[in-house]
């Protein structure tokens, strides 16, 4: 399994470290994954990312495939959780999380893998355009304390598609006004996807300040 391991710069207080998953279509090292990953940083926020077999195999031959099935996904999050919770350079707490369908495997083993805590980035809730079959079952229960990081205008789940579940008391949205699947809002809006970023990054870093604790 190949890594990328980026660590807040020396002279920065670090808060804890997030195992982050891509999402299905997008490699470990896309724009989206780099930008975040360089704003967690500068929040204090160590960040690991590795990609699913069937994304190290699209790297390797250049052909585009789709996701693996469910149960390598989660078998893959196992393992990796697995490996980089044993690597005394990090710093703890371990959360761990992902963009869109990285983050919903991640939520499906949480409380399995006993997780200090769960970052997700554009969860999927339900897909586009289909608000009546929600994926949102193991969300009810789940016991790890979780943060979505949401925007107002995501097709995978919009606030007013969400307002009557009743989601854990562990689980809490924090919406981002404007926002795409990839928290980018639109100009009109006054706001930027920078911005957006800047500010997740920010409430991770205070999330894993507050699991500190919890190891």
């Amino acid at each position: 399994m190949n890594y990328l391991i980026d660590k807040p710069d020396v002279g920065t207080a670090t808060y804890g470290t997030l195992i982050f998953a891509h999402g299905a279509g997008a490699l470990m090292d896309s724009d989206y994954m780099q930008t975040l990953t360089a704003e967690l940083n500068a929040a204090g926020v160590a960040v690991v990312r590795f990609e699913f077999p069937y994304m190290q195999q699209r790297r390797e031959t250049g052909k585009k495939r789709p996701p693996d099935r469910q149960p390598i996904l989660l078998d893959c999050w196992r393992a990796v959780y697995e490996e980089i919770f044993k690597n005394k350079d990090l710093c703890k707490p371990i959360l761990i999380g992902g963009k869109s369908m990285g983050g919903r495997m991640a939520s499906m083993v949480a409380d399995e893998l006993d997780a200090v805590g769960l970052c997700c980035f554009g969860y999927p809730f339900h897909a586009p355009g289909k608000p009546e079959k929600m994926r949102t079952e193991h969300l009810l229960s789940i016991e790890t304390p979780t943060k979505i990081f949401q925007g107002t205008r995501d097709p995978f789940g919009k606030p007013e598609e969400l307002s009557d579940i009743p989601f854990s008391k562990a689980l809490e949205i924090h919406w981002l006004e404007d926002g795409e699947h990839d928290l980018k809002p639109r100009k009109k809006s006054g706001l930027t996807q920078l911005q957006h970023l800047k500010s997740v990054a920010a409430m991770v870093a205070g999330f894993a300040q507050s699991l500190s604790s919890k190891g």
